[in-house]
């Protein structure tokens, strides 16, 4: 079986509170974007990972999704999993969630298909805080850790989206240490049911201001979007990719990082 991860931006981020246990309380839009991985399984003798070298096997996302799987009971037999990465890694866009959210729902289509959706959230949920997103269809709203989530109307249908990677990998775990708690003026779900073109100063991402001080190539090209006619800019998730939303190409943007256009 194969499948293909999408990659998720963030549309708006603030940090909205730190609880007992030091995770922070969040409040964003998770949405999915045509940016994808590539991941199969294919009956092995043995466990195999074949990833290009991308890292190591142990520590793998995916590895360790086929090893909860066969921890909660799913009798998954010897696999070797294939795993081509195209979403970056420190980037923002959860290709990682992504690619473990996967193999847990593959595993359940091959092997436990009566394993309920709340059980695989649960599961999903020990991988990563934002995996049980990638279980979704839809755009969520994520409070919590990210993993409380509801259903979002918002529809972006028609919308191009220009995602830049500048090849900078920003530490999730360092950007939290770093950022603030905010307080904002009105409910993320309420500021999203205007337009697009209201949105700029209204949706904001809180760890811009850390991860911008400290990259401040980040924040120019965050400027050369709007320069560029972008309706609404903004990084996703603490970095470092940075999208733009716009009526139509951004034919007047010049940059030498990698960039992807699509029409949603």
């Amino acid at each position: 079986m194969i499948a293909f991860p999408q990659a998720k931006i963030n549309i708006g981020l603030r940090i909205t509170g730190v609880r007992p246990d030091g995770y922070h309380e969040l409040e964003t839009l998770f949405y999915k974007i045509p940016l994808c991985d590539a991941l199969e399984v294919v009956p092995a003798e043995r466990d195999a990972l074949d990833d290009g070298g991308f890292g190591d096997p142990e520590q793998n996302i995916v590895v360790r999704a086929m090893t909860l799987m066969r921890e909660e009971g799913v009798p998954v037999p010897p696999l070797e999993v294939i795993l081509r990465k195209r979403i970056p890694t420190g980037a923002g866009l959860g290709g990682g969630s992504s690619d473990a959210s996967s193999m847990l729902l593959m595993l359940r289509q091959l092997y436990a298909p009566d394993l309920s959706d709340k059980r695989l959230a649960d599961m999903a949920l020990r991988l990563g805080a934002d995996c049980p997103f990638f279980l979704t269809k839809s755009p969520q709203i994520g409070r919590g850790v990210g993993e409380l989530l509801s259903p979002s109307p918002l529809d972006l249908s028609d919308w191009v989206l220009t995602l830049i990677l500048p090849g900078i990998h920003v530490s999730t775990a360092e950007a939290y240490q770093e950022i603030g708690i905010s307080a904002p003026p009105e409910p993320l779900e309420e500021i999203l049911r205007r337009p697009v073109t209201e949105w700029r100063n209204r949706v904001v991402n809180d760890f811009e201001i850390p991860v911008f001080a400290r990259h401040p190539e980040l924040a120019e090209i965050k400027d050369q979007l709007y320069a560029a006619g972008a309706t609404y800019a903004s990084m996703s998730g603490s970095g470092s990719s940075i999208y733009a939303l716009s009526t139509a190409p951004l034919t007047r943007l010049s940059t030498p990082y990698t960039t992807y256009s699509y029409l949603l």
